[in-house]
């Protein structure tokens, strides 16, 4: 039989032990919908309001500052566009950054359509903003700031602690887009003054369809979806109560156990990234040190990423060629123009991202197949064989 190794746990995880037992009553035999009277209704109230309970508590939050969504994207989009409708009377200036992930960067150009201005920053060679470029960004107009914890596609981690500084001394909204970080690095809502954060469920080892965004009490949101009135009339449909219980179980149970989690996952990453540094012209992406414990995003100089990942499945390796929101289209990485990587050499691009799930036998079979599978696509490329001028 044939290994299978699941590494591309930044697109999506294995739906957790805690979260699935949490889950099947609720799938089953208690079905009830939570706005109504009746003993089931009020059972499934009751789950979702514990859930809400777990989801703050993980956060250093309190349930009221908590609104469930379908997932990260809902919650990136209502955080963007909310904050520039609480703002538009005091300015219509936003800051973010060009390597935020697209749930944030389409949200921004329909502002832009609308007549706000966006600042996009600029980041360095390893994917880290400046905080000087941001100190010199903020105008007296500025009604938002909104940087991702952790960049889906290179792993680098943002100083989240300094820009939420930076925001409060100017009075800014500052939104994170956590959806990479929460469950995997340590993020403290308070110290770092956050004011709005989004997550996925699935990307911790919860179902698909939930998340949730989290908005410090006092800011008074517009509503997302108008209707019966669910979520303190802010965003209104019934309420996913299966999924947003298996996402406060796999939360907490995630959360209890983040500090072995991480020294697993990072002697796995760094073994594997030591390892395929090895193969000739291969090249890391992202902060070497400074980035999430799975991710191990490289460039293969001479090879189509899209190859490697079809190659690799052959042998039961699943990974990714940028980020698997955007892996349908044909457009170069946003992410790998703006720290600077040449358009042909950006696609070859491969994310390998690992998470406790994972084991020495995995990186094993990794490091045992792709600097053979480089080798071979690098024998068919007319590019590694001929002029290599573009390089």
């Amino acid at each position: 039989m044939k290994k299978r190794v699941y590494a591309d746990n930044a697109a999506t995880t294995r739906l957790s032990r805690p979260a699935l037992d949490a889950m099947m009553p609720y799938l089953t035999s208690e079905y009830g919908n939570p706005s109504a009277l009746h003993t089931m209704g009020r059972e499934a109230k009751l789950a979702l309001e514990r859930a809400r309970n777990q989801t703050a508590s993980v956060l250093g939050a309190v349930p009221e500052e908590i609104y469930f969504t379908s997932g990260g994207t809902e919650a990136d989009n209502w955080a963007v566009k909310a904050a520039a409708e609480l703002g538009k009377n005091k300015g219509r200036h936003i800051i973010s950054t060009q390597i935020e992930h697209h749930a944030i960067l389409n949200p921004l150009l329909c502002l832009e359509a609308q007549g706000f201005e966006v600042t996009y920053l600029g980041v360095d060679a390893q994917g880290r903003i400046s905080l000087k470029a941001l100190r010199d960004a903020i105008r007296k107009d500025t009604i938002l700031i909104s940087v991702m914890a952790a960049n889906n596609e290179i792993g680098t981690i943002q100083p989240i602690a300094k820009i939420g500084k930076l925001a409060k001394e100017h009075k800014i909204l500052f939104h994170v887009d956590a959806v990479q970080a929460i469950g995997h690095i340590p993020l403290d809502i308070q110290s770092a003054g956050i004011d709005m954060l989004s997550l996925a469920a699935h990307k911790f080892g919860g179902p698909k369809g939930a998340g949730a965004l989290y908005v410090r009490k006092g800011i008074s949101l517009p509503s997302q979806i108008q209707g019966g009135g669910q979520e303190r009339n802010l965003r209104s449909g019934t309420e996913n109560v299966a999924g947003i219980v298996g996402m406060a179980a796999a939360l907490e149970y995630r959360n209890a156990r983040m500090g072995s989690h991480m020294e697993k996952v990072l002697l796995l990453r760094n073994r594997l990234i030591e390892g395929l540094l090895r193969i000739p012209n291969a090249r890391l992406t992202g902060d070497l040190l400074n980035r999430l414990p799975g991710i191990a995003s490289f460039l293969f100089e001479g090879v189509e990423g899209e190859s490697m990942v079809m190659m690799l499945d052959l042998h039961g390796i699943c990974a990714s060629s940028g980020s698997a929101c955007a892996s349908n289209g044909h457009e170069s990485s946003h992410v790998l123009k703006a720290i600077g990587i040449p358009r042909q050499l950006s696609h070859s691009s491969l994310r390998l991202s690992l998470n406790e799930d994972n084991t020495d036998e995995d990186v094993d079979h990794i490091l045992e197949v792709l600097p053979s599978v480089v080798a071979r696509l690098r024998a068919m490329s007319p590019v590694w064989n001929g002029s290599r001028e573009n390089y």
